[in-house]
């Protein structure tokens, strides 16, 4: 995704983590997962190492050891290993609807990080990607729990569309997502522009595009920005109108990035206006 060693073992880790923090569990054991090619620098291969160790550090996390092979592309990423009480578990399949939609992280990772590996990035715009990418998704995690919240689940590979259609398909409701609330990288839109879409956005788009309604205002860029995949995104919660004043205090108070991006509303598809 990156071109700075320690930075890719970071994002990895962070992006490892989430899955159990979307859960509602915290982490803490994982172990790498290493594929190296025999000539990759020795340096590289220890900064990789110790981006991602720093991460698991941060989160409380013990890396325990891994397993490693050769291969000729560089390859990491974590097994990771985390505990849940029942009563705090997270899942796609509990939304309701008049729950309140909040994401917790900017789109535009795909976008950005394409527009590096064809060397056509500013820096600036990457450090902005880069730094959201190394975030863990911890305390939104937490937050989540202490509020009791039930259907929450991270924003990765198949996109902001994507993942909601899997909570809206597996909780029996519709979404309807306002574009106007929805973060992004500042210069996401200018990379989109430019035709800098990973492949992934495509794929997304004709796998989910038959469950998304568009309304007039959405333009192509706009769509495919919202099937742009990304790396070590934020949470998508759904969170129910009692505790939404709580939620945004709280979140507010704990210095927690939140956008409010739609509701939870009956039907079944999503609905993007």
């Amino acid at each position: 995704m990156v071109d700075d060693a320690y930075d890719y073992g970071a994002i990895a880790a962070a992006n490892s983590l989430s899955d159990v923090y979307a859960m509602g569990g915290e982490p803490f054991l994982a172990l790498n997962i290493v594929a190296f090619p025999p000539d990759l620098d020795l340096s590289l291969q220890q900064d990789i190492l110790r981006g991602a160790a720093e991460t698991a550090r941060d989160a409380g996390v013990v890396i325990a050891g891994g397993h490693s092979i050769r291969d000729k592309e560089p390859k990491f990423g974590l097994v990771v290993l985390g505990h849940a009480r029942i009563q705090n578990l997270l899942t796609i399949g509990a939304a309701q609807p008049g729950d309140h939609l909040f994401i917790t992280k900017p789109l535009g990772f795909g976008v950005t990080t394409t527009a590096l590996k064809q060397e056509k990035a500013d820096m600036a715009d990457v450090l902005e990607a880069v730094t959201w990418m190394k975030t863990l998704n911890r305390n939104a995690s937490r937050l989540a729990c202490e509020l009791k919240l039930k259907a929450v689940t991270d924003i990765t590979g198949y996109s902001l569309l994507g993942h909601g259609w899997e909570v809206a398909h597996a909780s029996q409701v519709g979404l309807r997502i306002d574009l106007q609330k929805v973060p992004f990288l500042t210069r996401a839109r200018h990379y989109a522009e430019s035709g800098f879409f990973p492949g992934g956005a495509s794929d997304n788009r004709l796998h989910f595009g038959s469950h998304i309604r568009f309304g007039n205002r959405v333009d192509e860029i706009d769509q495919m920005l919202l099937f742009d995949p990304q790396t070590s995104g934020g949470l998508l919660m759904c969170v129910p109108d009692r505790v939404v004043t709580e939620f945004t205090d709280r979140a507010c108070g704990m210095k927690l990035p939140i956008w409010k991006i739609g509701r939870v509303i009956p039907g079944n598809s999503i609905e993007v206006v």
